[in-house]
């Protein structure tokens, strides 16, 4: 195995720390995924890092101001789904960190909110 050495900013060394475990797969992932040709390049502003990529990209889509066909059809990305299910794993096996509780109730309340935003949808199609 190769000891590989990055230089990153201390905001973004923080967030990695509760993934520090998971670093080589998360890279093979992200080398997957750069492989894959994107038709929509997700933006970063830099005053929400701090917001998890899940509340972003729902963010993003609201802020296109979707049809009601298309709220009631949207679904969180492949990536997004596969980092729930990563959550919800460990929560069964009691191993969640507090950063990954947090991470897991904004999943909880985006579910909630799209719940009450697909019902409002359906009714404006009905």
């Amino acid at each position: 195995m190769v000891e590989f050495t990055i230089q990153i900013p201390d905001e973004l060394a923080e967030r990695l720390e509760p993934l520090q475990n998971r670093l080589p797969e998360l890279l093979w992932r992200l080398v997957d995924v750069v492989n894959i040709p994107i038709t929509i390049q997700p933006t970063v502003n830099h005053e929400t890092t701090n917001i998890p990529a899940v509340y972003q990209e729902v963010i993003d889509f609201l802020i296109q101001g979707p049809k009601p066909e298309e709220i009631i059809n949207f679904k969180v990305s492949f990536q997004s789904q596969t980092r729930l299910q990563e959550l919800l794993e460990k929560n069964r096996s009691t191993t969640l960190s507090q950063i990954e509780l947090a991470e897991l109730d904004v999943y909880e309340q985006l579910e909630q909110m799209m719940i009450l935003l697909k019902a409002r949808a359906y009714s404006a199609i009905s």
